[in-house]
């Protein structure tokens, strides 16, 4: 059985997140206490129609929620394969979403009304949580659609199957990806946006990546990239990591960082790595 608790700050999409997680087949049950979660991960585990199941628990239990993780050890030494996937924003994305759906933070009476410190509070509570999680996603930048994207390519295939590498591009303009495991700065390289025949076309177009990869500057750094990726891989496996995240950040994230997203991607995926590409800010104006 895969068996899968979602938790993380408020407002940081853990309710898009189980809804992904249903729609691929698992069962889903929302602001379960941690004591539960055992004896209820031990039922499912004694039922064969069940094979996959996703729990959301977080700060709504109050203090419950900080037995988690008895609740986690308690599944380990039951022999249960459980993966914490923890979801996070930054602080002023998090402040802006309560803000529009005017909705009530779990610590808001705790921190006397105040939105920014309710914030501040959980995330030097949750800050054990996530550093023990198996999988963190920063939504901070992502659309809807992007996060669902990104959550399905976690679980669609069972972490046995090897280590799933996402290549992402991004602009820094926008602001550098929390998630990222390896950030790689391309602003160095020449810019394809003061092209006009290429200026509104992006690195998922060849001529663009033809572009950027015409100068010799080009060819060198993905070269040495290209080594030290593939020196590290191995490395992050047999420390245990089941998701690595290589980031490539150029100005506005639709030029360089693509290319170099897309052109790490392929030579990934020919040595038979299990990869995914996002591009963060390819459809921004």
């Amino acid at each position: 059985m895969e068996f899968v608790i979602v938790t993380g700050l408020s407002g940081s999409g853990k309710s898009s997140a189980v809804k992904v997680l249903e729609d691929i087949g698992y069962f889903c049950i929302d602001n379960m206490p941690p004591q539960l979660i055992p004896d209820f991960a031990a039922m499912c585990n004694d039922n064969d129609e069940i094979t996959k199941v996703a729990i959301v628990t977080d700060i709504r239990g109050g203090a419950m929620f900080f037995k988690l993780g008895d609740s986690i050890t308690k599944l380990h030494i039951r022999g249960i394969n459980v993966k914490v996937l923890f979801l996070e924003a930054s602080r002023e994305v998090l402040n802006k979403r309560y803000k529009e759906t005017r909705r009530k933070h779990p610590l808001e009476e705790a921190s006397e009304g105040d939105i920014t410190k309710a914030i501040d509070a959980e995330i030097e509570l949750l800050g054990s949580i996530r550093e023990n999680a198996d999988y963190i996603v920063d939504s901070s930048m992502l659309s809807t659609g992007q996060l669902k994207e990104q959550i399905a390519g976690l679980f669609l295939e069972k972490a046995s199957d090897g280590m799933l590498v996402s290549c992402m591009s991004f602009g820094f303009k926008y602001g550098a990806p929390g998630e990222a495991d390896l950030v790689f700065d391309v602003r160095c390289l020449p810019n394809p946006f003061y092209l006009p025949e290429l200026k509104h076309k992006t690195g998922l177009d060849k001529e663009v990546r033809d572009y950027v990869m015409s100068f010799p500057q080009s060819v060198t750094l993905q070269d040495k990239l290209f080594d030290l990726i593939e020196f590290l891989i191995p490395h992050y496996v047999t420390e245990g990591k089941s998701r690595l995240v290589i980031a490539f950040g150029c100005t506005g994230g639709k030029h360089r960082s693509v290319t170099f997203a897309e052109h790490t991607a392929a030579y990934l995926r020919r040595r038979d790595f299990r990869v995914r590409t996002l591009h963060r800010d390819v459809e921004k104006k």
